[in-house]
């Protein structure tokens, strides 16, 4: 008995480890990143106590995660690159990515950099921003792309659209397509005739109840 305890306590550790780190993950992808350790221990189904003592805060927790919610997103970048038509590519890109944002409103945040470390947001800078300069390479290569835009740029159409994003996501979830669309004809070397919007505007009523008081 003595001699197997110890392992039994070490298996149930790990155990409530993955628990809170699942929970975690739920939480984060529906309500963003201000849960708090309490909300992950509740979900879990685990104390309290059991969570401080695998994690001393909510940061540790983002931090075991962090590699997780980056790396769908990070092959999503990859995906594009390796499409043989570079304009397609670059178009799907920014459809998938907002879609998993949308889907997950923790990483959204994440890329927008809220509330990160150092570590987490040098990621933008030494994994994301090379692909994102070899998306617009490939498609300003391809003819087309506008010959002005820079792969920053795709860091702010995504900020931008985020943004419309988090205010309409309960009630017109899919508005950000419309204005994704918009963009993207934007980004044209030759506009040419405009494409149908996926998604009808807004009344001045709906969007004064979007606009409206957050708190």
């Amino acid at each position: 008995m003595t001699a197997t305890k110890p392992r039994e306590l070490r298996r149930d550790a790990a155990e409530n480890r993955t628990r809170l780190l699942a929970a975690a993950r739920e939480l984060f992808a529906e309500r963003g990143l201000d849960v708090t350790l309490n909300d992950i221990a509740h979900h879990a189904g685990v104390g309290v106590g059991t969570a401080y003592r695998r994690f001393a805060n909510k940061e540790e927790v983002l931090e075991s995660l962090f590699a997780e919610q980056t790396a769908e997103f990070g092959a999503l970048a990859d995906a594009a690159l390796a499409d043989a038509d570079p304009w397609r590519g670059l178009v799907d890109f920014l459809e998938h990515a907002l879609a998993l944002q949308l889907r997950d409103k923790g990483l959204a945040q994440i890329l927008n950099g809220d509330r990160l470390s150092v570590e987490q947001h040098a990621w933008n800078r030494t994994v994301m921003a090379p692909k994102y300069r070899a998306l617009i390479e490939r498609a300003r290569e391809a003819g087309k792309l506008r010959d002005d835009v820079t792969g920053t740029d795709l860091t702010f159409i995504q900020v931008g659209l985020n943004a419309i994003m988090m205010r309409s996501r309960d009630a017109h979830p899919d508005l950000y397509r419309r204005y994704l669309h918009l963009m993207i004809d934007a980004l044209r070397a030759e506009p040419g005739a405009p494409s149908p919007l996926p998604v009808p505007a807004l009344t001045s009523d709906q969007t004064h109840a979007v606009m409206g008081p957050t708190r």
